[in-house]
């Protein structure tokens, strides 16, 4: 029997063509409203998660995220924010797409029915047992991905999974399972809306998680990011002028240009 997908299933509303803009906006909210009351429910799995991805980093290891379609771009998404806002090296957390660069902004045909591609993809990287693996799939049917997750097993890599139907395949192949079942979208089908709300929320709390534990947070600052334009220069000059107790906005920036990150200055400034 083929595999029941909820995310598949019809839309609860009928003749959406027919709504009006305030109907549609309204209905699409209120299932919106859904997604974190579901993930309430599910934070002990990803407690787990957590705690083995924060073992692995510290032990010198790294994090992949790979999915196909949305779920991949919204890896992508959240590995490339880590470096810029906890102050982390690129390639320390890893996003991976199925049809690579060109599967972040267009379709690439066929691209997540490849059963042997995750695996190379991945290989590219000289993925190793030291590091953890995050598959990534709402439908958590997607070849690419259970193919990339099932050689991880047998390399002996530990894995985890983010889906969004019950019983998902892709759980069966990942050592944290996360199945966080929204139910189906307003748009029958439309996986990047509630599904990708849904796994867009958990990576942000695997993530900025993982980094506080790493140490990348101090209060509630992000004391290690990265000075990459004037907002968050300005934001950083008022962390250093708050922490030294400064009142010259002038000197705090020039501390902040010189030593290039909060936590640099408080580490090395003594007045």
């Amino acid at each position: 029997m083929p595999f029941k997908k909820i995310t598949e299933s019809d839309s609860a509303y009928r003749h959406l063509d027919k709504m009006s803009i305030n109907e549609l906006l309204v209905h699409i909210n209120e299932e919106d409203k859904k997604v974190p009351a579901v993930i309430t429910g599910i934070i002990p799995q990803i407690e787990v998660l957590v705690s083995a991805i924060v073992d692995k980093m510290l032990a010198g290891g790294r994090l992949f995220y790979i999915g196909a379609g949305t779920s991949g771009r919204l890896g992508i998404v959240d590995a490339s924010e880590c470096p810029p806002t906890f102050g982390v090296p690129y390639g320390l957390v890893v996003g991976i797409i199925a049809g690579g660069d060109k599967a972040i902004t267009e379709a690439v045909e066929f691209a997540e029915d490849d059963t042997n591609q995750g695996w190379a993809d991945l290989q590219d990287y000289k993925v190793s047992e030291k590091d953890i693996v995050i598959g990534i799939a709402a439908s958590g049917t997607t070849p690419y991905v259970i193919h990339a997750l099932e050689k991880c097993r047998e390399h002996t890599i530990i894995t985890g999974s983010i889906s969004c139907n019950p019983g998902a395949p892709l759980s069966s192949f990942a050592d944290h399972p996360i199945e966080i079942v929204v139910g189906p979208e307003f748009v029958t089908g439309s996986t990047r809306m509630k599904a990708g709300t849904a796994q867009k929320l958990v990576l942000n709390m695997i993530s900025t998680s993982v980094m506080i534990q790493l140490g990348r947070v101090e209060d509630n600052k992000m004391v290690n990011m990265q000075l990459t334009n004037d907002k968050l220069i300005d934001r950083g000059v008022k962390m250093v002028m708050e922490k030294l107790q400064l009142e010259d906005y002038g000197k705090a920036k020039d501390l902040l240009l010189m030593y290039g990150t909060v936590k640099k200055v408080l580490q090395n400034y003594h007045p």
